[in-house]
């Protein structure tokens, strides 16, 4: 009954995000035509990425980013809250227990991965965004080469000369208000995009509360034809109450429910965010142009958790520079890059007794210290590329990557042989990359990856049981191994993609829980991750008023560990924690010429093995969601869109993320588990006015 079920909803369910490279998405408010590009800048290469664009955001809730990165083959995001997001891309990154690490993250080719590795996607809102290029598994040279691969987020940017104002308001369920106010501003010279952002909501679960305020300013001066200066300053400060994660009993019964301790502590993360980045392009000349950025972040982080507090900050600062040209080799042109990328933090950080349980049910409250630690974190990479066309078809590029990291831990609470400081440097490792891509005929390419990746350990698996420097960990290593298509029928109006990929990583990092927050790294065997990805987009023209836009993204994972022993117990052929099997996102959207649209969106996700035992598993789920849109172009100076969601149509109760080998402390049940929402609403109100 159940794949019944499914194959019925993959033919009936209707309508979303798409794997694609075209080079303009257009948005049809009636006689009028509003333009938004993505370019597909080849960021990756020469093989394809994948790119959710601005008209994708607007089929989910737009609190939800979530929602439209799981709807890219390949790429599952677990989502306990909204602050806590963890992002896997083809298996990479699932172990992790908390946050995305082993994945690069970008915005506006700016790296705002910390020093240890980790990415906090949720520091951006989603309406200050223009597209999402992904790039899975580690072939992106320019971008890190990170096993995981890489994401890059692309703020909005004003592309026709016009003086605009825009707000969006939405509202819904458990206390869900959010705004979104911009001003847009472009002239010959100047391009201006200032954004204020405000979300609010109370949650479905106790202590579940968030709370967000947020600018955006991206401006751009061109100073002549070959130079333009460029300016991004991006600041928020949330606070988000943790209701954590819950054992099965809790789940089944009553999900709404926060764990016990994080419930009496009143658990909460309070932040503020500062990125600052300069950027330069020059074209020196027609075969040889420059970009060069230097940047700057903060975060103040504080989190008072039943077991202590944290207060920490990290200062981040760095440059990127990369070369783009071009020359003549036997009468064909090949294209080059080469560039560097330098990243330095400081991370500073101090646990406290929390003395909630003496607080008289007032929550946390901040006791005597229990340590003070320093850690200054450099990364550089190098990377280059250079490509060559053997025929009008065939082309082939060979790039590498050049990686080098080291930790500088100072332990300054504890003196004498008490004291844990210590250094690490790893040796610099090198990333080669070879990819090859055959047009065979117009609009049919077939492409081939050969490509090697890393992932450096967090500070916490550096570490030795007793908290010093473990020397003898060592960084993750795999090579990937992808083959893939891009076919076109019926005039192009039906697209098929598929890969099909095999990535050996060997020193797989296993985080070891020996305590509520503690943690120790080692390197305890290898993996091996096999898979097959699918996409069918089709766009078919059912009348000249209404037009039938179905899509179809499949992912098989078939992860598992070679070789694994941990504890003296063997491992080795069980499938890779945290990682479902199947995952189905079945969609179909019908556009109107009135403005009017429908939107549904169904998804499938597979049991995911909970322990490196299998044991234990979480329930696979399905998810049915429904937007119904309308927009209007009023005049040549004011639009109108409005927009009605429901999500989780059938109050399917599901675990939108869980914990992997969650340990029981005090006799407690394990918990494994953080609920998704139930069935719950929202609308959202456009207005845009030109000047």
């Amino acid at each position: 009954m159940k794949y019944f079920l499914i194959i019925i909803l993959l033919f009936n369910s209707f309508a979303f995000s798409q794997k694609k490279n075209d080079t303009d998405s257009i948005t049809k408010l009636n006689e009028v035509l509003l333009y938004q590009k993505v370019n597909n800048r080849h960021i990756n290469g020469i093989v394809p990425l994948s790119i959710i664009d601005i008209q994708s955001f607007k089929n989910s809730s737009p609190s939800e980013l979530s929602a439209h990165l799981n709807n890219i083959s390949g790429v599952y995001v677990l989502s306990g809250a909204l602050n806590t997001n963890r992002i896997t891309i083809r298996g990479v990154g699932s172990r992790t227990p908390y946050g995305t690490d082993k994945v690069r993250l970008y915005y506006n080719d700016i790296p705002v991965t910390n020093g240890s590795g980790f990415s906090t996607i949720e520091a951006y809102d989603l309406e200050n965004l223009n597209a999402i290029e992904i790039i899975k598994g580690p072939k992106g040279t320019a971008f890190g080469a990170n096993l995981g691969g890489a994401i890059v987020l692309r703020p909005n940017e004003t592309l026709d000369k016009v003086t605009a104002f825009q707000n969006n308001f939405t509202v819904g369920s458990y206390g869900l208000i959010k705004n979104n106010l911009s001003f847009n501003h472009k002239t010959d010279k100047l391009s201006l995009d200032l954004r204020y952002g405000h979300l609010n909501v109370d949650g479905f679960r106790e202590n579940n509360q968030y709370k967000r305020n947020g600018i955006l300013l991206n401006t751009a001066y061109a100073i002549n034809a070959k130079s333009k200066l460029s300016l991004l300053v991006n600041h928020i400060d949330y606070t988000a109450h943790i209701a954590s994660s819950i054992d099965l009993d809790t789940f089944n019964d009553d999900p709404s429910q926060a764990a016990f301790t994080w419930k009496l502590a009143k658990g909460y993360e309070a932040n503020t965010y500062t990125l600052t980045g300069f950027s330069m392009v020059h074209k020196f000349t027609q075969k040889l142009s420059n970009t060069t950025s230097v940047f700057y972040t903060h975060l103040d982080h504080y989190e008072p958790r039943p077991f202590n507090i944290l207060d920490e900050t990290t200062n981040g600062y760095g440059l990127r520079t990369q070369f783009k040209g071009n020359f003549y080799f036997n009468k064909r042109v090949t294209n080059y890059t080469f560039g560097a990328e330098v990243y330095k933090d400081d991370y500073n950080w101090s646990t406290f007794e929390n003395l909630y349980e003496e607080n008289n049910d007032a929550g946390s409250l901040q006791g005597t210290a229990l340590s003070f630690n320093k850690e200054k974190r450099n990364q550089f990479n190098a990377f280059g590329t250079l490509t060559y066309s053997f025929t009008d078809g065939f082309s082939a590029q060979l790039g590498v990557a050049i990686n080098k990291t080291s930790y500088n831990y100072k332990d300054l609470f504890n003196r004498d042989s008490e004291n844990k400081s210590g250094k690490r440097s790893f040796d610099a490792i090198v990333l080669p990359n070879l990819q090859l891509n055959y047009n065979f005929v117009k609009n049919q390419l077939l492409y081939v990856n050969i490509s090697k990746g890393y992932s450096n350990p967090s500070l916490e698996e550096t570490l030795t049981p007793e908290g010093v420097i473990n020397p003898n960990i060592a960084q993750e290593t795999g090579i990937n191994y992808e083959l893939g298509s891009q076919l076109q029928f019926l005039n192009n109006k039906l697209k098929l993609n598929t890969t099909i990929y095999q990535m050996n990583i060997k020193n797989m990092l296993v985080a070891q829980r020996i305590d509520d927050d503690q943690y120790i790294g080692k390197n305890a065997g290898s993996t091996k991750h096999q898979g097959f990805e699918l996409d069918i987009n089709y766009n078919y023209l059912m009348s000249p008023k209404l037009k039938l836009m179905p899509t179809i993204s499949y992912s098989y994972s078939n992860h598992k560990f070679v070789e694994f022993i941990d504890n003296d117990v063997n491992y080795s052929g069980n499938p890779l924690t945290g990682v479902p099997k199947h995952r189905i996102n079945t969609n179909v959207q019908f556009q109107w010429l009135s403005g009017l649209s429908l939107n549904t969106a169904h998804t499938y996700v597979s049991s995911i093995p909970l322990t490196d035992a299998n044991t234990i598993s979480s329930a696979s789920y399905n998810l049915l969601n429904i937007t119904i849109g309308y927009r209007k172009q009023f005049s040549n100076s004011l639009s109108f869109e409005t927009r009605i969601g429901v999500q989780n149509v059938t109050n399917t109760n599901y675990a939108q993320s869980v914990l992997i080998n969650a340990s029981s402390f005090g006799g407690r049940a394990p918990r494994y588990y953080y609920p998704g929402a139930p069935i719950n609403y929202y609308g959202s109100l456009q207005l845009r006015y030109c000047l």
